[in-house]
C-alpha cells in the first residue's frame, strides 16, 4: 500500500463469465463441413482464456466458466470461436469484440452476440508515442517557409506475434488532398515497447520566391488540411509484414501551439471497418460480468467496516448492516459473497451465520424442509464453503474425478437414452463402481474438514434440535443439505467451476457426472429419510439402481461422517501435511545460470506450485527436473521486458539461484506472482529490494552495477494485507459493499421509509407490497443502522469525489495513463 502522506487509489478490475455455446456457425470449406471448434477470451489480441475443443459441431456448447483478475489497460474484450485446424494453424470462423466502455451494458447478463468477420486490419492493440512541432525556416533568399517536426517516441502494449514479441517499425506519412509523403523508422528487434526516437521533416508551404510549380512537388494547400498518419508494423523478414496498427493526427492541433507531444492508442485501418455480411457467421452466447473497484487506502473504510463487523452482535440480526445490505441486494446474488469475505477474515462469520440461520428456523415450519431454500443463510453457507472448503474439495474429491474422466465408461442406465449396443447392466456395473468411490472418498474424509465448517455445521445441528427437538433425524439432516446437497453434489456435477478439472466435461462425462451427483445427494439423505421415502423417486430405473448399494451400511457410514464433521471435539491429525497443488500450467523457463542471451536458452516446461514446493517438469507427470522448496523462496517479481526482450515475465529469487519463467499472457504472469508471493509472504530472510531486469555479460541491465550479489535497485513490491489461506484483500471488499450500498440507494430508501412508518403507527400504514421483500424485526433498530449506513456511505462518496479529482487534474489527457483515441476507425 502507498505511504501515508502519498495515498493512491487502487483500480483493480475482474472479469467472471461463462462461454455458453454457439449455434449455426459457418460450415467449413472441404467435404468435411464440421470441424472440431473452440473458444478463446482476449484482451486486445492477446489470449488469455481458451475453451477445449469440441467435435464436429456447428452448434457446439462449451459451458466453460472463466474467472481471471484483469492486470493491464485493454480496449477490446474479444471472443473468438476457431476452427481446430488439421496439420495447418486454427482457422478463425468469427469474434464477438465489445469495447472496455461498452461492458457495462452486457454485465451480469445472458446476451447472443452474432459473430463478426476476423479481419486481419483490425487486429490491434497498444499505443504510441508522437510528438509534432511546426517551425518557421528562412531560405537562402529571406523567404519563410514552415517545416513539420514529427518525433517518434516509442510505442507500448504491441501485440505478440506467433507467440513472441514482434519485430516493430513505424511509417510515418503527412497525408492530405493532393498529398502523401511517407518516411519509415529502423526495425527494432524482439520487443513489443520499441523506443524509436526517430525524428522526420515535412516541408508544410513552398516558400514564396518559388514561381514554378516544376520546383515544389505538390500544390500549396492549406495546412488545416493535412495530417500525420503513423501505421506500425512487425518486420515479416521473408514474410509479409503484419500491420499492428495506425493513428491519425491533424496537423491543427498545433493551431494553437507549435508544440504536440501526446501518447495516442493504435486503431484498426481504415478499411478495417468494412465488414461483410455477418448473418451468416453464426452467434455466440455469453454470460460476462466485468467489474472495476477503485479502491482507497485502508483507513478510509474504518467506519463502514466497523459497522459491518458489529454485525453479529446487532439484536434482531435483522437490523444489522449486513443484513440490510442482503436484505436490499436479495435479488443480486454477488452482494452475500463481500459479506462473507469479510466477516471470514476477521473471524466473524460463524456467530452471523449462526444468528441469520436461527432467523430462518423461526420461519421453517416442517423438519423436512430445512435449509431447502435460496434464503440468506444458505446463500452465505454456500459462499463459505467454496472459499474455506477448496483445499478439502481437492483432496476429497480431485483424485477419484481424475480417475473417472479419464476412464470415461459409459454410464447411461434410463432405457430412454441407452445407444444401440450399450449394455444396461455393464452401464449400471461401472455407475455403481464410480459412485461408490466418490461416497467412500466422502464419507471418510472428515478428518480433512475445515475447522470452521464443523464450527458452523456444529452451531446448524445444535439449532435444529432445538426448533425440532421430536424429530430425530434433523440434526442429520441440517447439515446434510449442506455438506451433500449444496457442497458434494454440485462439485461433482461442475467440477470445472470448482478447478477440480481445467474443463466442462464433453456430453458423455457431464451426463456420467449427473447420475453420480444425483446418487450422492440421495445417499447423503438417507441418513435422514425413513425407508419408505425410496419409493418416492421419480425415474423408477434410479429407483432400481439404489437397491443395488447397502442401504443399512451407507446409512450407518453417511451418519457417521455427519457425526464427526459438525463434532465440537478436536480432530485428531495425522501430523502430516498432505501435498495439495495449488497451480500448474505450461510456461517457458530460461536455463539457470546461463549468463548470455539466445533463444535456445529457454525451453517448455511444465511449472508445477504445490503447498510445500515448487518444481519444474519436462511434460506434465514426468520427474521433477528441478524442484524449490516454498521455505527457500526470497522473493517473486515481475521481470523488465528489456531482459530478454520477452512480455510476461516473472522470476522467482531462492537461495541458489535465479529462475527466470516467462507465462503465455498477462494474466498467468500475475496469477503465477500473485500465488507465489502469497505461498512465501511469510519466509524468512525475505529480500527487501530486487533487480528489476537480468545479470547479464558482466552487469545487471536494470542499474548496471556489476557484481552479480549487488542488491537490487528496487524496493520489493509491498503485498496488500490479507489472509495468508484465505487472501482477501479487506479494502477491497469493503469498496465492493459501499458500491452496492450506493447502486441500491433507492431500496435503502424504501426500507428506512417503512421503519419510520411502522416506528410512528406501530403497524404498516402503506400497501404491503412496499415491506414484503423487507426482514423488519425492530424497526428503530433498523432505522438507526440505515442511518449509520447513509453517514458513511455519504462521506466515503466525498472521498471518492476528492480522489477523482485529484486524478483528473493530474492525469493529463495524452498522458501515457490516459492516452487520446486517434482519428482511424473505432469500429471492430
Amino acid at each position: 500500500m502507498a505511504e501515508e502522506d502519498d495515498p493512491a487509489l487502487r483500480t483493480l478490475q475482474s472479469l467472471r463469465g461463462k462461454i455458453c455455446e454457439a449455434k449455426n456457425l459457418l460450415p467449413y470449406p472441404g467435404p468435411n463441413k464440421m470441424r472440431g471448434c473452440f473458444c478463446t477470451v482476449s484482451l486486445d489480441q492477446e489470449e488469455v482464456f481458451r475453451t477445449k475443443v469440441f467435435e464436429k459441431s456447428l452448434s457446439p456448447f462449451y459451458g466453460e466458466d472463466f474467472y481471471f483478475e484483469i492486470p493491464r489497460t485493454f480496449q477490446y474484450l474479444s471472443f473468438y470461436v476457431y476452427a481446430k485446424g488439421f496439420m495447418q494453424r486454427d482457422l478463425p470462423v468469427g469474434k464477438v469484440a465489445i469495447r472496455k466502455e461498452d461492458l457495462s451494458k452486457y454485465s451480469g447478463k445472458e446476451h447472443w452476440f452474432s459473430l463478426q468477420s476476423v479481419d486481419p486490419n483490425s487486429e490491434v492493440q497498444g499505443k504510441v508515442h508522437i510528438e509534432m512541432k511546426l517551425n518557421e525556416l528562412i531560405t537562402d533568399n529571406g523567404s519563410v517557409c514552415q517545416q513539420l517536426l514529427v518525433r517518434i517516441i516509442e510505442c507500448q502494449g504491441l501485440p505478440l506475434i506467433n507467440g513472441q514479441s514482434c519485430d516493430p517499425y513505424a511509417t510515418v506519412s503527412l497525408v492530405g488532398p493532393s498529398r502523401s509523403d511517407q518516411k519509415k523508422t529502423k526495425v527494432k528487434k524482439k520487443t513489443s515497447s520499441p523506443q524509436f526516437d526517430e525524428t522526420f521533416y515535412f516541408e508544410v508551404t513552398r516558400s514564396s520566391s518559388y514561381t514554378k510549380k516544376s520546383q515544389f512537388q505538390v500544390e500549396e494547400e492549406d495546412i488545416e488540411k493535412l495530417e500525420i498518419k503513423v501505421d506500425l508494423w512487425n518486420n515479416g523478414n521473408l514474410a509479409q509484414d503484419v500491420f499492428l496498427g495506425e493513428t491519425k493526427v491533424s496537423v491543427k492541433v498545433l493551431r494553437n501551439d507549435s508544440s504536440h507531444q501526446a501518447w495516442y492508442l493504435l486503431q484498426p485501418k481504415d478499411n478495417g471497418n468494412k465488414t461483410s455480411k455477418t448473418d451468416d457467421l453464426g452467434s455466440l452466447r455469453v454470460n460476462l460480468t466485468y467489474t472495476e473497484d477503485h479502491v482507497l487506502p485502508s483507513n478510509y473504510y474504518i467506519s463502514l467496516r466497523d459497522l459491518l463487523l458489529k454485525s453479529p452482535d446487532v439484536k434482531p440480526i435483522s437490523a444489522s448492516a449486513a443484513h440490510v445490505l442482503c436484505d436490499i441486494c436479495r435479488e443480486r446474488y454477488e452482494a452475500v459473497l463481500p459479506v462473507v469475505r469479510l466477516l471470514l477474515h476477521y473471524n466473524k462469520l460463524v456467530p452471523f451465520v449462526t444468528a441469520v440461520a436461527e432467523l430462518e428456523l423461526e420461519q421453517t415450519q416442517e423438519a423436512n424442509t430445512i435449509f431447502r431454500g435460496n434464503s440468506l443463510a444458505t446463500r452465505c453457507l454456500d459462499d463459505m464453503m467454496k472459499i474455506v472448503g477448496k483445499r478439502y474439495l481437492t483432496v476429497t474429491l480431485k483424485p477419484v474425478l481424475d480417475e473417472i474422466c479419464e476412464s470415461n465408461k459409459p454410464c447411461e442406465i434410463d432405457p430412454i437414452k441407452l445407444k444401440e449396443g450399450d449394455n444396461v447392466e455393464v452401464n449400471k456395473e461401472n455407475l455403481h463402481q464410480y459412485v461408490q468411490k466418490v461416497f467412500n472418498s466422502i464419507v471418510h474424509s472428515s478428518m480433512s474438514c475445515p475447522t470452521l465448517m464443523c464450527d458452523v455445521f456444529n452451531a446448524l445441528r445444535q439449532m435444529a434440535t432445538k426448533r425440532f427437538p421430536d424429530d430425530p433425524h434433523v440434526k442429520y439432516s441440517a447439515v446434510s443439505s449442506f455438506v451433500f446437497l449444496r457442497f458434494y453434489a454440485v462439485a461433482v456435477l461442475s467440477p470445472h467451476s470448482f478447478h477440480l478439472r481445467s474443463h466442462h466435461p464433453d456430453a458423455q462425462m457431464s451426463r456420467t457426472l449427473t447420475l453420480i451427483s444425483k446418487t450422492i445427494q440421495t445417499l447423503g439423505s438417507w441418513g435422514s429419510l425413513s425407508k419408505n421415502k425410496l419409493s418416492s423417486f421419480k425415474e423408477t430405473y434410479m429407483y432400481d439402481f439404489f437397491k443395488s448399494f447397502q442401504e443399512e451400511k451407507c446409512i450407518e457410514e453417511v451418519k457417521r461422517f455427519l457425526d464427526e464433521i459438525s463434532s465440537t471435539g478436536s480432530k485428531e491429525s495425522s501430523g502430516v501435511e498432505e501435498s495439495l497443488i495449488l497451480k500448474e500450467g505450461e510456461v517457458h523457463k530460461r536455463a539457470q545460470g546461463r549468463k548470455r542471451l539466445g533463444k535456445k536458452n529457454f525451453k517448455k516446461r511444465w511449472l508445477r506450485l504445490t503447498t510445500r514446493e515448487l518444481s519444474y517438469h519436462k511434460q506434465p507427470g514426468k520427474e521433477a527436473l528441478c524442484i524449490i522448496p516454498i521455505r527457500n523462496i526470497l522473493a517473486v517479481e515481475k521481470l523488465d521486458e528489456s531482459a530478454f526482450n520477452r512480455k510476461n515475465m516473472f522470476q522467482v529469487i531462492y537461495t541458489e539461484k535465479l529462475l527466470y519463467v516467462q507465462a503465455n499472457n498477462c494474466v498467468e504472469a500475475s496469477e503465477w506472482v500473485e500465488i507465489l508471493s502469497r505461498v512465501s509472504r511469510c519466509n524468512q530472510d525475505r529480500l527487501s529490494s530486487y533487480h528489476t531486469s537480468a545479470y547479464l555479460s558482466g552487469n545487471w541491465l536494470c542499474c548496471k552495477a556489476t557484481s552479480e550479489t549487488q542488491a537490487g535497485c528496487k524496493p520489493c513490491t509491498a503485498t496488500m494485507p490479507a489472509n495468508i489461506q484465505l487472501d482477501i484483500d479487506c479494502d477491497r471488499e469493503t469498496e465492493r459493499i459501499y458500491s452496492l450500498f450506493t447502486s441500491n440507494s433507492l431500496k435503502l430508501l424504501k426500507l428506512e421509509e417503512a421503519c419510520a412508518s411502522m416506528a410512528v403507527y406501530q403497524g404498516p400504514q402503506k400497501e404491503q407490497d412496499d415491506y414484503s421483500h423487507f426482514t423488519i424485526e425492530d424497526s428503530r433498530e433498523t432505522f438507526n443502522t440505515i442511518k449509520h449506513i447513509r453517514e458513511v456511505t455519504e462521506k466515503l462518496l466525498e472521498h471518492h469525489e476528492t480522489f477523482q479529482k485529484k486524478r483528473s487534474t493530474s492525469t493529463k489527457y495524452g498522458s501515457e495513463d490516459n492516452p487520446i483515441v486517434g482519428k482511424a476507425s473505432q469500429h471492430q
